[in-house]
């Protein structure tokens, strides 16, 4: 996550941006935080695990340390798009790793939601929306950040409808308002992120003239 947030503040959606969230959802769901302009990682490393976040609508889960997963995975995670689909009667769902279930529900529904404003497809986006609305809700007014980056496979597969929907929700569950976008390095964000790390490290090792 930290690595697709380098990317996006090098190359992408959060250029020139000194404060932004880079909401992941793809194999677990978490965050990135870039405040100042530096990444923030917390005192033991774990800042932005928003997978663990206790929120409304999910039960309260204990002792997350030993079960992986927390209130926020549980709400919107990737495997919650496959229940949803199936309560709202869009089968069959696709079968495969949840993420790539999640994705193809997604990518399908964003495409068919203008079809019937009413219908299940529009449906699973608004209600998938609102779960993660929920969990950003609680970043937004604790970090208030001037942007929030839709990242990683699951989200960028709902496309501008999932993006619009997360937005009116947000307006509605918190006070402070980020601008959100939709990540702009859809290809290997993490690798993208890692190779431009790895640069800027070179470079100042090179060009360092202090040593």
């Amino acid at each position: 996550m930290n690595l697709a947030a380098v990317a996006e503040r090098r190359l992408g959606a959060a250029r020139d941006h000194e404060d932004f969230v880079l909401l992941w959802n793809q194999q677990g769901l978490g965050a990135a935080l870039v405040l100042g302009g530096r990444l923030h990682r917390g005192w033991t490393g774990g800042a932005g695990e928003v997978g663990f976040l206790p929120v409304p609508g999910a039960p309260l889960v204990r002792k997350v340390g030993r079960t992986g997963s927390g209130g926020f995975q549980e709400l919107a995670g990737a495997q919650a798009v496959a229940g949803l689909a199936r309560e709202l009667g869009l089968g069959p769902v696709p079968s495969g790793p949840c993420t790539e279930s999640a994705a193809a529900l997604l990518a399908s529904a964003s495409e068919r939601a203008g079809d019937r404003p009413d219908g299940p497809h529009h449906r699973l986006l608004r209600t998938y929306a609102t779960r993660l609305a929920t969990g950003l809700a609680s970043l937004v007014s604790v970090l208030d950040p001037e942007l929030v980056v839709l990242s990683g496979t699951v989200l960028t597969a709902g496309g501008e409808p999932l993006r619009a929907l997360v937005q009116d929700e947000l307006g509605e569950l918190a006070a402070s308002r980020p601008r959100l976008v939709l990540g702009g390095v859809t290809a290997d964000p993490v690798l993208r992120g890692a190779l431009e790390s790895a640069l800027a490290t070179t470079r100042d090792e090179v060009f360092d003239t202090s040593r």
